[in-house]
């Protein structure tokens, strides 16, 4: 429970994980839950219409790779300046009514770089502007969005909730770069815009239509000194939090910038159009929604899975990186995807489980800013490394860096847990795993 000063006086649970939720789509029988999975998966589609066309539009504008890095960049960059102060925000506001205000700044934005584009006036400074405006609006909109589905669903539907998030905005990728890809060739980008900013309809319909009686009641942080100070070292002393955070944050940072990586593939390696573009997107969506279709059904968040997931995606990147043929580097989206969202679900997951619910805004907040946060970073680096170098040459560096960030965090999670490597058999296979320090003598001595 929080006191008057906004301290935390009650311990943060021990456990990241809870009991096997009853079907893969249990959540969604919560109406409140019902409505706000609706209405973001009309808004989705529009958000990855957007991200389309706007990423192809700022090549079509300067032909530079470092340009689509900048806007990248741009829309990134509140979040890792500001992400701290959203989260303290957070925890003081009503989750619903402030998503209502972020979600209609949003649409606005959205609006106003339709008509801009649309009437052929759009100059790339114009998206430079927009894309810092959307970003503004994530530092609250994204730890609101993340806290506010405890309260719908309750702790006991919370993985449920997050990998029935994360597969509906990576559905909404299946459809939204298909269709931003004929829009473009058709009639422009400036209607994938305009159908982004009307998309905003929908969530701020299932906002307004929830009971709020149905809503589960979470204490909010009473105004204080002190509280973004409070949140850092609530997360600094705990190795569940603060190791995930970290290994997040370099995934993110240098090798989720498929908009630099994947806009460069196109244009220099394979010499395509925005029709290829949209496919490598919808590819690397088909594997996104199996992985939090399985995280649905799994009925832990479990910190090796993070580490795991973070190793296989890196590596995955060394291989596509030296991909020989368009339809080969297209095949390894799927599992580029898959274990991408992985990552994101099952992060998220055990974070939200091991935090206190007066807290939970803070500790999203930083999750949000170093995962999204380091986009200013590693995306004109990218970039630059891309234009430098070549396309192979950055998404191989990407690929690097988060493979060997997820081997030397899995082995500070494992020392921290008191956890050895073991290295025997296991059924008749040879086996290489972490073990109780206990239970790795019991085996060597077995072996």
């Amino acid at each position: 429970m929080s006191t008057g000063t906004g301290t935390v006086s009650a311990p943060a649970p021990k456990t990241t994980h809870h009991p096997r939720s009853s079907s893969m789509f249990s959540s969604l029988r919560i109406r409140n839950y019902r409505l706000f999975f609706l209405g973001q998966a009309v808004s989705n589609i529009g958000t990855w219409m957007q991200r389309i066309a706007q990423d192809w539009l700022v090549l079509s504008l300067t032909g530079s790779a470092t340009a689509v890095g900048v806007t990248t960049a741009l829309q990134f960059l509140p979040m890792l300046l500001l992400g701290l102060y959203g989260g303290v925000l957070v925890d003081r506001l009503p989750k619903r009514p402030t998503l209502l205000v972020t979600q209609a700044a949003m649409a606005l934005t959205a609006l106003a770089l339709a008509a801009l584009t649309i009437t052929g006036q759009v100059q790339v400074w114009h998206v430079y502007v927009a894309a810092l405006a959307v970003g503004l609006a994530t530092v609250v909109d994204n730890p609101a969005r993340q806290s506010f589905v405890t309260e719908m669903v309750g702790p006991e539907q919370l993985q449920n909730a997050v990998s029935l998030n994360s597969a509906n905005f990576q559905s909404a990728r299946l459809i939204g770069p298909a269709v931003a890809g004929l829009m473009i060739t058709g009639v422009g980008t400036g209607w994938a815009f305009l159908f982004n900013g009307l998309s905003f309809v929908a969530p701020i319909a299932g906002l307004l239509l929830m009971r709020a009686r149905e809503l589960h009641a979470v204490e909010r942080a009473p105004r204080g000194k002190g509280q973004l100070r409070e949140g850092l070292r609530y997360v600094s002393g705990r190795p569940e939090l603060i190791w995930p955070i970290v290994l997040v944050g370099f995934v993110g940072t240098f090798a989720f910038n498929f908009p630099v990586y994947l806009s460069a593939f196109v244009d220099d390696v394979f010499h395509a159009g925005a029709g290829t573009y949209s496919l490598f997107n919808t590819l690397m969506a088909v594997g996104s929604v199996a992985g939090a279709l399985l995280a649905a059904r799994r009925g832990t968040a479990r910190l090796r899975v993070v580490s795991t997931a973070a190793l296989l995606f890196g590596l995955i990147e060394v291989v596509a990186a030296g991909a020989p043929t368009l339809w080969m580097f297209a095949a390894l989206m799927i599992p580029l995807g898959l274990f991408g969202m992985t990552i994101n679900v099952t992060a998220n997951t055990s974070l939200q489980m091991a935090t206190d619910p007066v807290m939970r805004g803070r500790v999203m907040s930083l999750y949000m800013m170093v995962f999204l946060g380091g986009t200013p970073i590693g995306a004109p680096l990218a970039g630059w490394i891309t234009d430098a170098y070549g396309p192979r040459a950055g998404l191989a560096a990407g690929g690097a860096v988060a493979a060997l960030a997820a081997g030397v965090i899995a082995v500070v999670l494992a020392r921290t847990g008191g956890l050895r490597l073991a290295v025997g058999w296991h059924h008749g296979h040879p086996s290489v795993r972490f073990v109780p320090r206990e239970r790795r003598e019991e085996l060597a001595a077995a072996a």
